[in-house]
């Protein structure tokens, strides 16, 4: 078991690198540093175990949920587990068969495949997925015409790991060839102030626990905006914070944390300026709801999926908005978090 980086090794390896680069450093490389999803963790362990004693790929899996909630971070964690390279990909990506089979017959034995947005997966490819992933057999079409000839080629043993923020739109046939599917939720504040002091150490800022509560609630219980948030937080207080000793860490009280949030238009439920105007949208222009999706996204000049993905998720969460079979419905706790007068007569 390889021994836990101390602190300082951690802060310089943030130093000069851009946001993106700081997410992968942020990023969990171990179960213990991974927070939340216990039940999630706990199955993973136990498959994974299993599969390294029979000495056998593990089962392919499924992880789907709301985008940022770590569902790349565990694709790396079970990589890790086995001891074995992973690959990535993306459905948009494997355009042609070609694409998908390139990739497939460079999987060395044990080795793992994630594809992320797996619900944009071609179904074309997906055809070609089916016997890859039962039988570790890739079934090619050469030529074309009378000529044309199936060509069968046996790939090495591996596991599939797709990701997926919509998993309604994944085909039956694809989802029952997993051998498990795993639902990431919100997490709780609790295991987001978790992950913020982890995150503050690593960044060598201080943060405070008023701070980190203020910030944990603003975090639509998803770790990625949890960093987020605790970035900018940082920015913040390395411009406006109070004078330290040269050379010191930042830090960030309760009071640059608001002023933070102030600044992004963030409320203290983690309401964007898009949260709030689709909320506002459904209250102003159809009088509350029911509105159909499609309507919807017109009025807000927003994709469909957008919406779908990205807005209504944590709403419902909040108990904001409701999906009816006649379309989306604003809930009285909507109105009272946004203060709206006189809701009663609209319900």
């Amino acid at each position: 078991m390889p021994s836990k980086p101390k602190e300082k090794p951690q802060e310089n390896a943030v130093a000069g690198k851009d946001d993106a680069n700081i997410d992968l450093t942020l990023r969990p490389t171990a179960w213990d540093e991974y927070v939340g999803q216990e039940k999630i963790k706990d199955n993973l362990r136990v498959i994974l175990e299993a599969a390294k004693k029979r000495k056998e790929a593990a089962d392919h899996l499924l992880f789907s949920g709301p985008a940022g909630l770590g569902k790349t971070t565990l694709a790396y964690l079970v990589a890790h587990e086995l001891g074995g390279m992973i690959k990535t990909t993306s459905g948009p990506a494997l355009e042609k068969v070609g694409d998908l089979a390139a990739v497939l017959t460079n999987l060395g034995p044990g080795e793992i495949l994630f594809i992320d947005e797996a619900h944009r997966i071609n179904p074309m490819i997906e055809e070609v997925l089916y016997p890859a992933m039962e039988a570790r057999k890739l079934h090619l079409v050469v030529g074309k015409g009378p000529s044309a000839r199936t060509l069968t080629l046996d790939l090495q043993p591996f596991t599939l790991i797709a990701a997926t923020t919509r998993e309604n739109l994944l085909s039956n046939p694809l989802r029952s060839r997993f051998g498990a599917t795993f639902r990431l939720g919100y997490y709780s504040i609790d295991d987001i102030k978790k992950i913020l002091e982890r995150s503050a150490r690593i960044l060598g800022v201080t943060a405070s626990s008023d701070a980190v509560e203020v910030l944990a609630r603003a975090s639509r219980g998803t770790p990625r905006v949890a960093n987020r948030l605790l970035r900018r937080a940082r920015d913040f207080a390395e411009v406006h914070g109070k004078a330290g000793s040269p050379g010191a860490a930042p830090v960030i009280d309760a009071e640059s944390a608001r002023h933070t949030l102030e600044m992004l238009e963030i409320d203290d439920l983690g309401l964007e300026p898009q949260d709030r105007r689709l909320l506002i949208t459904i209250i102003e222009k159809f009088k509350g709801g029911p509105v159909g999706v499609n309507t919807l996204a017109a009025a807000l000049s927003e994709e469909r999926g957008v919406i779908e993905d990205i807005y209504e998720p944590y709403l419902m969460t909040l108990g904001f908005l409701q999906r009816s079979p006649s379309g989306r419905i604003v809930l009285p706790a909507a109105y009272r978090h946004l203060k709206i007068k006189g809701y009663e007569e609209l319900l």
